[in-house]
Formats: structure tokens, sequence, C-alpha cells
């Protein structure tokens, strides 16, 4: 190897992204120790490791659909193959949510896939029991307690409809990951001293502190640049969202890796705010405030047709 062949390989892993390796490696310890070591030292330490482990492990799992921290998609894929939240399979989730990114189709009823505001049209042909367990559902409080089993249902009609129409995109994502879950199961089977309970009560938690983070990304308004939010917060629920919270620079700016986006904003702080509209919240704790117990948006988005 001469010496321009090494120059290129330091540079090669001197540009490797460090911070995301290392907080995959304590993601998957704190996930490990959570059904063993924690568990068995305390029922309820071990589910919260469990729990916050899956939740960041879906946060990186974010990051990896996005081209990092490898320029191989395939490399990325592998990092975080184990469904440490069961439920959405890698595929599907890279495919939906690269969709989602087109921003002027952000809250659109039928074209954002993470669409959480419903067409009118359809909100009135719901029976009662469901618009009232809908509006429920857009508190922050039963987002959190029903959100991840109301989203689950409907993200799998809908995968099952594709497959029954033949989509073979949707059938390979579901063919993956049945491995990638029962990888879970197996280390959870022969290693883990959490009960099943316990074990799918921690899992379920870990999709409930998700659903802080995607309660109010975006927000019905007649122009694309104000639909997406900033939450000014620095503190535990930015890390495990790897700082999400900052939502419009990250849809901006979606190959910057997630350590480098809260210095983008606070260096270009105005230029941003002045981009969504002001769409800003200082903290997660302001949020709980506001919308624990009231609805911030109704269920029918209030752009849309009414017929």
């Amino acid at each position: 190897m001469d010496e321009q062949q090494i120059t290129r390989r330091m540079q090669q892993f001197r540009s490797l992204e460090w911070p995301t390796l290392g907080l995959l490696i304590l993601c998957y310890v704190l996930w490990g120790l959570g059904i063993t070591a924690a568990a068995d030292l305390w029922l309820p330490l071990g589910m919260v490791c469990v729990a916050l482990g899956a939740a960041l492990h879906s946060s990186l799992t974010h990051e990896m659909l996005h081209g990092h921290p490898f320029r191989s998609a395939f490399w990325n894929g592998v990092l975080v193959f184990p469904a440490l939240s069961l439920v959405v399979p890698y595929l599907r989730f890279k495919d939906t949510h690269l969709a989602h990114h087109r921003d002027s189709l952000l809250t659109d009823p039928y074209d954002d896939p993470e669409s959480n505001y419903l067409d009118p049209a359809v909100w009135m042909r719901w029976p009662r029991w469901m618009r009232a367990l809908a509006r429920v559902n857009n508190t922050l409080a039963g987002r959190m307690l029903f959100g991840p089993a109301i989203g689950t249902w409907a993200f799998v009609k809908g995968d099952v409809a594709a497959m029954r129409g033949g989509d073979q995109r949707v059938w390979l994502g579901w063919l993956l990951h049945i491995p990638a879950v029962l990888v879970v199961f197996w280390l959870w089977a022969t290693f883990s001293a959490l009960p099943l309970w316990a074990f799918l009560a921690s899992t379920y938690a870990a999709l409930s502190i998700l659903k802080i983070r995607t309660f109010l990304e975006h927000q019905a308004h007649l122009e694309a640049r104000g639909r997406t939010v900033i939450i000014e917060d620095r503190g535990p629920l930015a890390l495990i969202f790897l700082n999400n919270n900052l939502h419009v620079v990250h849809h901006m700016h979606a190959a910057v890796p997630w350590y480098r986006l809260p210095r983008l904003y606070y260096q270009n702080r105005a230029r941003y705010l002045t981009r969504n509209e002001g769409y800003r919240y200082s903290s997660y704790g302001e949020i709980f405030r506001k919308y624990f117990w009231k609805a911030k948006d109704p269920v029918p988005h209030p752009l849309w047709p009414k017929s």
C-alpha cells in the first residue's frame, strides 16, 4: 500500500460518523442490560432500559435510512437489523419516511404517509365511537396511551391492502422483517430475565416515547414551509430523538448527521424561524403543559375541502 492509499484510508477513517456508531453500541448495550442484569436487579429498571433502548434504536434507524453513518445503504440497514421496536419493518419505514420528505405534500391525508390529519369527508363517515377515540388520540396523553396501537393498526391495515393488491415492495419489507423480529425474540427467550408481559410493555412504552416526537412535528398550513416545527429542547428527549426536535433543520438538511443539527440551527436561528413561519416551542415541557390533556389540532384536516 503506497502513501496515497494510506492517506486516503486515514481520511475515510476520520470521516466515519463516530458519534452515531458509538451511540448505536450504547443503544444495544442499554437494551441488552435491560433484558438481563438490570431486570435481575429490579424489574422496573430493566423495563426502563428496554424502553429507552428501543426508542433510541428507532431514532438511529431513522438516521440510517437517511444515509448515515456509511455511504452504503446495505450496511446502514445491517447496523439496525434487529427490530427492537418489533412492529415496523425497516424497509417499509424507509420507503414511507422518504416519501414523507416531499415537503409540498406534508400533512396531506393521502400523499403524506405520516400525516395525522384525516380527509373531512372520511371523518364524517366514521361512527361516533371512532371519532371519539380519534379526538382522544389527538391529545398528547391519548397519543402516548393509544397512539402506538392505533398507528400500528392503521399501518398494518394499509400494508395488508397493498400486499393483497400485489405490491412486491411491501411484501419484501414484511418478509425481511420476520428474521429481524425473530432475532429479537430469540435474544429475549435465551437471555432475558424479563417476563414476556414486561418485555412487550417495555416495547410499547418505547413506541409511546416516540409518539411525543411525532405529536406536533407538522401542522396544517397554507405554505409548505410553515408546516414543520422547531422545538428548542436540549434535554434527554432531544438526545433520544437525535435532535429531530429541530425538525425543520432536518427536513432542509436530511443529509446532515444528527449531532451537527444543533450547531447548524443556532448559527442560523432567525433564518429557520423565518423559514417555518415561527412554528416553534421552547421545550417538550411546554408541549406537555399545553397539550397533555388538550388537542392541539382537529382530526379532520382544517384546510382540506369539506366535500
